[in-house]
């Protein structure tokens, strides 16, 4: 399993010299299985780095999968070129909810006065096959959902190929349980003996008691959380958008230092823009 990350921006995108080395595009996950399929999770705006990117390499068939429906991770979808190529193919996974949910989201970031061009004038041929609540496959790669700790719902995921585990929660409140998420435990459970970990962690504790409800967690819970789930690799994600990367940087050296004097194996960074992990 293949894992890139082409947005790790949480909210906003953002541009400056100082977000260049995590980058200020917002959600968007690849993954590349065995098969050499591709599963795309969130089109926040990195998805209009990995759509050229896909074109470079003359990929036109991919799978499209969704954690929730807030602008931030749905606004690169119109920006995502292969859309608007013909025989383009994109299979996209009925999630977080069974229902014509993931329809829904596609077709209204591109509704007018939204948008210039239709969702019924992309050239792309696009799909949609049952993916939430159940778990489902895509070939070689078994998909676990959870439901997240979030305003309006959501989904997270585990990826799992070959024995090897890749668990994936933006935005998730591990501080505050909102209507359908559940309980620490749970996601400390969902967690366990996971080969990489990426969190939402949004917040520093002392910012968090004016945010709690928000949907984002503290750094320092998504530590506990891997911590006592034995992960093997911690990422933070869904960085603030005034966070600068000197401001991550020293996120990352307390969780490092906390990780030293608790005694655990445990790697810990946070994640950047074209970061990749192979599993």
């Amino acid at each position: 399993m293949y894992v890139k990350c082409w947005g790790a921006r949480g909210s906003i995108p953002v541009s400056g010299p100082q977000y260049n080395r995590y980058g200020g595009d917002t959600a968007c996950m690849e993954i590349r299985s065995c098969d050499n399929d591709i599963l795309i999770v969130d089109a926040g705006t990195g998805i209009r780095r990995l759509g050229n990117q896909l074109l470079k390499e003359k990929r036109f068939h991919y799978h499209l999968l969704f954690t929730h429906a807030h602008w931030d991770h749905l606004m690169g979808f119109p920006f995502f070129k292969p859309i608007f190529r013909e025989g383009t193919t994109i299979h996209v996974f009925r999630c977080p909810s069974a229902e014509g949910y993931a329809e829904s989201m596609i077709t209204r970031v591109m509704t007018p006065p939204n948008f210039p061009i239709n969702y019924s004038d992309l050239k792309a041929k696009i799909l949609f096959r049952d993916g939430c609540p159940q778990d489902f496959s895509l070939g070689s790669l078994h998909i676990t959902p959870i439901a997240l700790s979030h305003p309006n719902g959501g989904c997270g995921y585990r990826f799992t190929e070959k024995g090897k585990s890749f668990v994936f929660l933006t935005d998730n409140e591990l501080g505050y349980r909102h209507p359908g998420g559940l309980s620490f435990e749970e996601y400390r459970h969902f967690c366990q003996d996971a080969d990489l970990l990426i969190h939402d962690a949004e917040y520093l504790p002392e910012e968090y008691g004016e945010k709690i409800r928000w949907g984002h967690s503290a750094y320092t819970d998504v530590l506990r959380l891997a911590m006592e789930s034995g992960v093997k690799r911690l990422g933070f994600f869904h960085h603030n958008q005034e966070r600068s990367d000197e401001a991550i940087d020293a996120i990352v050296d307390e969780a490092r230092l906390c990780i030293r004097r608790a005694n655990k194996d445990l790697e810990c960074f946070a994640v950047a823009a074209d970061m990749h992990f192979d599993l």
